[in-house]
């Protein structure tokens, strides 16, 4: 078990519940986008926690609505939704991964995708957001992308990024190996 980790996890429910949190109070007129970074190796602790989290959250506060989805479960749906999951697959299995993505970068622009995210995670109705599964939809769906996107959609909806790499505050790095276009616009949930 990665000890620093587990310090940083345990901060997460009192950052969450706090009243600037939730009300994206103190960011400067920022909007309420957190990241928590971590050791992509560590993906197993995370999930733990978040687990945990949902628990302590449904039993302790369930006056808050708080809404953990995984974007690859989010990512299938819409795919099946679309009836694309099937071709999809057997795209990737007669012309290769590079056909596979040029055909989904369509249906997948944050145009269209971002609206069906927001339907999903019935974002109106929710406190918090709290989204996991980037390092699994990757590199078919990108997480900055993602967040430029709904930042117009969500105001100033507080959303919790789980994120398996390193963000600096300017930028994010999938696996810290991947790097992404400059993303500054999130806050560290907890440093």
């Amino acid at each position: 078990m990665n000890q620093q980790l587990q310090d940083r996890l345990n901060q997460i429910p009192d950052k969450i519940l706090s009243e600037d949190f939730l009300k994206s109070q103190g960011l400067g007129n920022e909007i309420g986008f957190w990241i928590f970074d971590y050791p992509a190796e560590d993906e197993l602790q995370v999930r733990e926690c978040l687990s945990f989290l949902g628990e302590l959250l449904a039993k302790k506060h369930s006056r808050l609505k708080v809404v953990n989805l995984n974007l690859l479960q989010v990512v299938r749906d819409y795919l099946d939704q679309r009836s694309f999951t099937d071709k999809a697959i057997q795209m990737q299995k007669t012309k290769g991964d590079q056909a596979l993505l040029k055909a989904l970068s369509g249906p997948l622009h944050m145009d269209k995708f971002a609206p069906y995210f927001m339907e999903q995670s019935n974002a109106a109705e929710q406190d918090v957001i709290l989204l996991t599964g980037v390092g699994s939809v990757w590199p078919v769906l990108r997480a900055h992308s993602l967040l430029n996107k709904l930042h117009a959609l969500l105001g100033h909806k507080p959303l919790v990024l789980f994120y398996p790499g390193h963000y600096s505050g300017q930028s994010m790095s999938l696996f810290n190996r991947v790097p992404s276009d400059n993303y500054y616009r999130a806050f560290r949930l907890v440093p």
